[in-house]
């Protein structure tokens, strides 16, 4: 018997079919990872295993067998009796899924003291053994810590603590480490391995990201517009994908992907970055953030600056793009004016396309703003121009009149990339640009930045902590830590010998097919 068996399952909102007959089964000890693009149902799909679907929601047909016990007709109340003790959650956000104004302790606490396992002694000695056993160190000093005082990989392994709790016969892992680093992703897919192999425990892994799916788990799930397009082993799924849908997907994942390296472009540097140190006070003590690095990008090439999160790679690149102003060392842009002028030639295009766009106004105005700003045009021109910069970043016209929030986080960061355009800058600086999109429409806009470059002669500076995707784009790489490059090169020479432990412990992190 399966330990969890979904039948025909169909869920949705306000009425809307979001998830429509999907069965899959899951057996003891075993991880099934289930794939596809935001809006596949997969989340659903693992939200309404455990019962934890918005009030909007409705779980129409379809069974949720967990042994012999149909789940799919239970009440709130006799769900509370399964979730923890026999099925445990692993959420998607580190940042927004602890309570802020709870110490790590008390939250860990509050699942043992809800199902009332021992005394107020014995819950504290529980509390830092969990601690101890996701590997975060100095239990004691982190039972009293409050969630903002921790890290992102730190917050997941207490989330995980968490769900391990009261050892449950089945976690539900939903995107576990898509906000973290390339090396932390590693470090806490290793963790829940191990629990596995401890505990004998079974995973449901939700993931958008392929390379994941293919090193972790047994057997897949691929989903599209809320319906199993192909289930199977792993290895027979990615040796031999039957639907085309999957085929897209393994094609579009970099780390799957067997692209060869880009040759670097022999031309006069458009960017100089010489001896570049910032720091910050902190205290009464200054912290230097980023510290005497050096490197060229050459005109009409990307160079990619990687690195974990605190490495100093985000602050080096707002200081190319005059967000700020550096403690010493020097940035020079080839050809940029002084002054306020200078934003014309170089720009930079956020990370969060949900963040980044003005929610208030419609599309048309947020790529019009820079031509207003710099006084390019008439009203006739600008929106001829607009129309233009939208045609090159391959949205349909019928997007001008809509706000942000009526579009895909794909087409907000086409958004951003026209917008970024529309001054004809030469250089710009793409701060982890792709990193909050789904691994095709990640795909979609990588293809674009390289098209653009094509057309336009545009230099790119590519901020990244993941190599897979720094491998497809980049003609060069510098590699920083701590503040500091601790190698350089190109692409090509970076990937096949790397010659800095860190720099072999961040391709360590991602499959072996992108290596």
């Amino acid at each position: 018997m399966s330990l969890l068996d979904v039948r025909d399952l169909a869920v949705s909102y306000d009425g809307r079919r979001a998830v429509d007959g999907v069965s899959f089964a899951i057996e003891p000890g075993e991880v099934v990872a289930v794939v596809g693009e935001s809006g596949s149902g997969k989340s659903t799909t693992a939200h309404a295993i455990i019962g934890l679907l918005p009030g909007n929601a409705s779980v129409d047909a379809g069974r949720i067998l967990f042994g012999e016990v149909d789940l799919a007709g239970w009440s709130e109340h006799r769900l509370r009796s399964v979730r923890g003790t026999q099925i445990g959650l692993v959420p998607q956000d580190p940042a927004n899924s602890l309570d802020p104004v709870k110490t790590i302790g008390a939250q860990i606490g509050e699942v043992l003291r809800i199902h009332r396992y021992g005394d107020r002694r014995t819950i504290r000695r529980q509390v830092l053994d969990l601690l101890a056993r996701v590997g975060l160190p100095d239990p004691d000093t982190r039972a009293r810590q409050y969630p903002h005082e921790l890290s992102g990989g730190m917050r997941q392994r207490v989330l995980i603590a968490i769900a391990i709790a009261l050892r449950p016969r089945l976690i539900i892992a939903d995107e576990p480490t898509s906000a973290l680093d390339v090396t932390v992703q590693r470090r806490i897919l290793d963790l829940i391995d191990d629990l596995r192999s401890e505990y004998g425990t079974a995973v449901l892994l939700v993931t958008h990201d392929l390379g994941v799916a293919a090193g972790r788990s047994d057997r897949l799930v691929v989903m599209k517009d809320g319906r199993v397009v192909e289930q199977g082993p792993t290895a027979s799924v990615l040796a031999a994908p039957e639907a085309d849908y999957t085929k897209r997907l393994l094609n579009d994942a970099p780390a799957l992907s067997a692209r060869q390296f880009l040759d670097p472009v022999e031309s006069e540097p458009a960017i100089v970055v010489r001896d570049l140190v910032k720091e910050f006070r902190v205290g009464r003590r200054p912290f230097r953030a980023v510290d005497g690095i050096c490197f060229e990008v050459a005109r009409g090439t990307t160079h990619a600056l990687v690195g974990e999160s605190g490495s100093g790679k985000t602050t080096t690149a707002r200081m190319v793009a005059r967000f700020a102003t550096p403690t010493s060392g020097t940035v020079s842009i080839a050809g940029a004016p002084e002054g306020r002028r200078f934003c014309r030639h170089v720009q930079l295009v956020y990370q969060n396309p949900y963040g980044s766009l003005d929610p208030r106004q419609p599309i048309e105005e947020i790529v019009e703003e820079p031509l207003r700003n710099f006084k390019l045009g008439d009203r006739t021109a600008r929106r001829a121009r607009v129309a233009d910069l939208l045609e090159h970043v391959a949205l349909p016209k019928d997007v001008l009149a809509r706000r942000p929030r009526e579009l895909s986080g794909g087409q907000r960061q086409r958004v951003a990339i026209a917008r970024a355009l529309a001054a004809d800058p030469e250089v710009i600086v793409l701060d982890e640009a792709v990193s909050a999109l789904d691994v095709t429409v990640q795909a979609q806009i990588l293809d674009l930045l390289e098209q653009l470059q094509r057309d336009l002669g545009l230099t790119y500076l590519f901020i990244s902590h993941d190599l897979a995707v720094v491998r497809q784009i980049s003609h060069t790489v510098s590699v920083m830590s701590k503040g500091r490059i601790v190698e350089t090169g190109t692409t090509r020479q970076v990937f096949a010998e790397p010659r800095h432990d860190y720099t072999r412990e961040l391709l360590a992190a991602i499959p072996e097919r992108v290596r």
